[in-house]
């Protein structure tokens, strides 16, 4: 820029300022396209005026002025942001200079192909030679990047997998090991190697809607099958277990959630959980960045009724968002399809209706409360709630087990007690009844977790969590024998650090006290090291 003078080049202090603002609508606009892709926000495209008037911060009495009405009205080659500003004063590159330059001689070819040469001056034609002649290298360049972007564009489109559909992919690799202490052989210790992995196909038709279609394979048939305390197979079970037949892809979700107006979001699915419409109120609820247990995923309210938790059930349920402060959630889930043979489906096996109020008073804090209402079918476990986790045990019901009706309330906080740091923690009480041929009995079961997490503690992206709480445990029973003489507890601890953008291992520990709820099963203790594959 150094080479240029105000006596040779008249029009090098319009054309800068025109650079200046063409390229400013070039980058923006790549930006934007870019964003378009990785679903990341970008500046505003800068947009052409048909009149100087039209730029709010440029006055007549600037020194541009004339020059920037000439641009203007002769070629039409400037452009100003969508607030309607033009920003002269901005510094400029040379290869942004390039850029503008490169549009404001195409506007001059357009008007010379036109058959409007007339219209061009001699005086401005020699000039914008001499300025392509300077930067010849840098328009080169540019044209260069902008055949290389079209050609990338072509094949993408091309190639790409849909354009209402977005594929997601994720697998996680799982090292784990158990044994517990019950010293009652024969000795119940292992070691496995597992895997599950995940595709995602997301679809929206309208931009707000989401239909999801997941497809699952795994051979994740749990810790808890292999080194089982005598008579417990569930307590000690993983986050990311599937509880499906090994190496077999099925349907894991098959769920759409559309909006209803402004505040209103409908989901309908005949293979979906509970968790996907009612807010888990648990920052460390993933199953493949967060807890490496199942007990430390969900409260009562979404495990009662879920069946193994995995295979997916029948929902049909609705997020209300009555005020920026509170949200009403409810859903009825039924068993799906597959196990509707003579006992299940939508009115049949296991159903539940659950609400739950958000309150979020504060930026920092979150409640909610919730209320369950369900019944699970008769099963070999006479006390099974279907929540998959088998702490709830009890024994001595005389005659036969048809169902068991149940209602739960939980409570739930979310306190993020600064940036770094959160407290997390729910309670829950559970009134059952049995229905039972021979006098019906009942029981009030309880339980509770509380988690203390930091994130980014050491490095972006690492998580850091230690659990304490208290599966499903038998406090009162009415009409038969509880076989819970001990309160069972769990302690879990985890530290997620992120390898890279796509990468993660997290390894973590978790102890089970008093399995089943009897200190004669002794402590389990789980170790794992999982590493997720996010795609």
């Amino acid at each position: 820029m150094s080479k240029f003078s105000k006596k040779n080049y008249s029009l090098v202090a319009p054309a800068v300022i025109s650079a200046a603002v063409a390229a400013s609508a070039l980058i923006s606009g790549a930006a934007n396209a870019q964003a378009s892709s990785t679903g990341l926000s970008a500046n505003p495209i800068a947009q052409n005026v048909t009149s100087v008037s039209q730029l709010s911060d440029v006055k007549p009495t600037d020194w541009a002025f004339t020059a920037l009405q000439s641009l203007v009205e002769r070629y039409g080659c400037i452009a100003g942001y969508p607030d309607r500003t033009f920003r002269g004063k901005q510094a400029t590159s040379r290869y942004e200079f390039a850029a503008g330059l490169n549009a404001c001689m195409d506007k001059i070819n357009e008007i010379i192909s036109a058959g409007l040469a007339d219209k061009v001056s001699k005086e401005d034609l020699a000039t914008l030679q001499k300025l392509q002649e300077e930067f010849a290298a840098e328009l080169a360049t540019l044209r260069g990047r902008v055949d290389a972007l079209d050609a990338k564009t072509a094949k993408l489109e091309a190639q790409q997998f849909s354009t209402t559909t977005k594929l997601r992919g994720e697998a996680i690799f799982g090292l784990a090991g158990a044994s517990d202490s019950s010293g009652i052989p024969p000795t119940n210790t292992n070691v496995v190697f597992q895997y599950r992995a995940r595709l995602n196909l997301d679809t929206s038709f309208t931009g707000k809607d989401l239909l999801r279609t997941r497809l699952q394979a795994s051979n994740t048939n749990g810790v808890g099958s292999i080194a089982p305390a005598l008579g417990v197979a569930n307590a000690t079970r993983l986050s990311y277990e599937s509880g499906s037949a090994a190496n077999n892809f099925e349907i894991n979700r098959l769920y759409y959630k559309f909006p209803v107006g402004n505040a209103f979001t409908a989901y309908i699915a005949p293979i979906g959980q509970t968790e996907d419409i009612i807010n888990p109120l648990n920052p460390l609820e993933s199953d493949s960045q967060a807890t490496i247990s199942r007990f430390g995923r969900f409260s009562p309210l979404i495990r009662i009724a879920s069946g193994s938790g995995t295979t997916g059930l029948a929902v049909a349920g609705f997020d209300w968002k009555l005020s920026d402060k509170v949200n009403f959630q409810a859903a009825y889930s039924a068993s799906n399809a597959a196990a509707a043979i003579g006992n299940g489906g939508v009115t049949g096996g296991d159903t539940k209706i659950a609400a739950q109020f958000v309150l979020k008073p504060s930026e920092n804090l979150t409640f909610g409360v919730g209320y369950a209402n369900a019944y699970n079918a008769a099963s070999a476990n006479a006390a099974s709630l279907g929540s998959g986790l088998n702490s709830e045990n009890a024994a001595g019901l005389v005659g036969t087990l048809s169902g068991i009706k149940s209602n739960t309330v939980v409570g739930s906080l979310i306190w993020d007690i600064t940036k770094k740091f959160t407290f997390n923690t729910w309670g829950s009480w559970t009134f059952a009844d049995f229905i039972n041929s021979a006098g019906n009995g009942s029981a009030t079961y309880t339980s509770w977790l509380a988690s203390i997490s930091g994130k980014d503690l050491f490095s972006e992206g690492d998580l850091a969590a230690i659990s304490f709480g208290q599966p499903l445990y038998i406090t009162s029973a009415s009409n038969f024998v509880a076989n819970s003489p001990s309160t069972p507890y769990q302690l879990e601890a985890f530290y997620r650090f992120r390898v890279s953008k796509n990468i993660s291992i997290t390894p973590g520990v978790f102890f089970v006290f008093n399995q089943g709820s009897n200190t004669l099963n002794g402590t389990a203790t789980v170790g794992v090291i999982r590493t997720t594959f996010s795609f």
